[in-house]
């Protein structure tokens, strides 16, 4: 794998329930380095915090692999990377590889897998409809939120190396439809309770489903 464009955002307003929102999801590719700090990727708009940013979700990696899907169900769309709200646009990112709690370098980094990104309104109205929340969902293939274990620089062409598998765990395309699966598979479930890669609120909100069948 390798990084295909670094993406950043300005705020931007949008409207919503006949309400001005800011949103950071419109990134546009930098042609200078960015920098990945523990809580997000500096000069980047992270505009709620509470869903977005933070230690478990410091940058978003999406594959280039996946635009070619997209760009046929929405051709009219002005696309360019980071069309997803992605900071990083990766070369063969594949989801169903990549492990909750494995760590990898990208250039002067080392980050964690720890999540992948749910769709929320913002991202219907970049679509213009909110029907792309449901077809993100069933497609599949989320990219992954990272944690940053050493900040740095990270640049177009760094190569992202496995240092660490996570033993035990699940992909992330498994936890991905984990979260939205009505019958939940409970070995991975209690894959993920165990992982501490994830937040603790996931967690926990799987300890209570278990708790709940």
């Amino acid at each position: 794998m390798k990084i295909i464009s670094t993406n950043i955002a300005k705020p931007t307003t949008i409207t919503w329930n006949d309400q001005e929102i800011t949103t950071g999801i419109y990134k546009k590719p930098t042609s200078s380095p960015i920098y990945l700090g523990t809580e997000s990727v500096k000069g980047d708009e992270v505009s709620n915090r509470s869903i977005h940013g933070g230690k478990f979700k410091a940058c978003y990696l999406f594959s280039e692999v996946h635009y070619q899907y997209w760009k046929y169900l929405y051709p009219n769309l002005d696309w360019n990377w980071g069309m997803f709200g992605e900071n990083l646009t990766v070369s063969d990112l594949d989801e169903t590889q990549i492990y909750i709690g494995d760590i990898y370098r990208i250039g002067e980094t080392l980050v964690q897998v720890t999540q992948p990104r749910e769709p929320c309104v913002k991202f219907g109205v970049k679509f213009g409809s909110q029907r792309v929340l449901k077809e993100f969902i069933d497609h599949g293939f989320s990219g992954t939120y990272v944690r940053v274990l050493e900040e740095g620089f990270v640049k177009t062409g760094d190569t992202i190396k496995l240092i660490e598998h996570k033993e035990n765990s699940l992909t992330t395309a498994q936890f991905f439809n984990l979260l939205f699966a009505k019958n939940k598979n409970r070995e991975l479930i209690e894959k993920a309770i165990m992982n501490d890669a994830l937040p603790q609120r996931k967690r926990d909100k799987l300890k209570q489903y278990i708790k709940q069948v």
